[in-house]
């Protein structure tokens, strides 16, 4: 691996993601694996008469190990055959590697989408909105519940679209950050505690746990950061991350969210409905004032800070693993 090259490969990624967003179209890698993962499901997932819970966890492990190979040797594969054409065929592949992983456009786009519905007092097309980013139910939430639901996924996503692709990226390249993009799309298509999904998606879950146990502790620290240098409360949201950093069924979400709730100064999480069901959750961070649309754009210059910091960081550890052996 030319670390010289990932590294460039990384900026460009990140600015080009900056200049373009991310685009929806039928081929975008991301729907690709999504494609797989449904299509390994359908073959997968047993019939009611045969299923079972170990047998139903069995099967969602083999799903599990099947698009983690399947994509990561895909990778592989592309960015090798490019390499043989020329040096600089491979660069431009791994560039659009590394800008097709990162989603701080995207996720800023759609949360604003979000407050400008709220500021102009639109509550229908805010709830419509904030559907496109949220898994819980919407459409009785009030214009304070919509906000908080957009400032949740800002801050619960600069982990999982930002900063943790930018870690297995500078670990690994594109082939482990692809691996672990496989692993993020499956949790968020069979990682669910429903009927369905309880045993069948449990393995995918706990993966997913993992992968992102490192990035997420990371993010925190690095949205602490942000906080300090942005001019935020970084005092009570260290207090806040010290206090509240594992209420929360994952043991990687509310790292970020309470780093977020304690520099904004609000309370997040709480109870949700989700498909219908009332699930009963813990709070976030000290209810010193309502959440409100403002603190959508407060989130994402927090989550920029972060990101910006995240690919400064991953710049540093190329080079330090890049003239390593020099320094020896």
């Amino acid at each position: 691996m030319n670390r010289g090259m990932l590294t460039a490969a990384i900026v460009c990624g990140f600015l080009l993601d900056q200049v373009l967003g991310d685009p929806e179209y039928r081929f975008h890698p991301v729907r690709l694996i999504g494609s797989l993962i449904a299509g390994l499901e359908s073959r997968l997932y047993p019939t009611a008469e045969s299923g079972n819970e170990w047998g139903l966890f069995f099967r969602g492990a083999c799903l599990s190990v099947f698009a983690c190979v399947i994509t990561a040797a895909a990778v592989w594969f592309i960015l090798a055959l490019a390499g043989l054409v020329s040096p600089v065929l491979r660069f431009a592949v791994e560039t659009l590697c590394c800008y097709f992983l990162l989603a701080v456009r995207d996720l800023k786009t759609e949360s604003m989408r979000v407050y400008h519905a709220l500021a102009a007092g639109e509550l229908c097309e805010a709830r419509r909105a904030v559907s496109r980013i949220v898994g819980r139910d919407t459409k009785n939430l009030s214009a304070s519940g919509v906000a908080r639901a957009a400032v949740e996924t800002v801050a619960e996503n600069t982990s999982d679209g930002v900063v943790a692709p930018l870690f297995y990226l500078a670990l690994g390249g594109p082939v482990l950050g692809w691996l672990y993009k496989a692993v993020n799309t499956m949790d968020s298509m069979v990682g669910y505690k429903n009927a369905r999904y309880l045993y069948f998606g449990r393995f995918a879950a706990r993966l997913d746990d993992v992968l992102n146990f490192i990035p997420a502790r990371l993010s925190a620290l690095l949205m602490l950061l942000a906080s300090w240098l942005l001019g935020f409360d970084w005092k009570h949201a260290a207090r806040v991350f010290m206090r509240d950093r594992l209420k929360h069924a994952s043991p990687n979400s509310a790292q970020t969210e309470s780093v977020c709730a304690g520099a904004l100064g609000v309370m997040l999480a709480g109870d949700a409905y989700y498909f219908g069901t009332l699930y009963k959750k813990e709070t976030i961070g000290d209810d010193l004032r309502p959440v409100e649309a403002e603190d959508i754009r407060r989130a994402n210059l927090l989550m920029y800070g972060t990101a910006l910091s995240a690919v400064i960081l991953a710049i540093a550890f190329e080079l330090f693993i890049e003239f390593l052996p020099v320094c020896q």
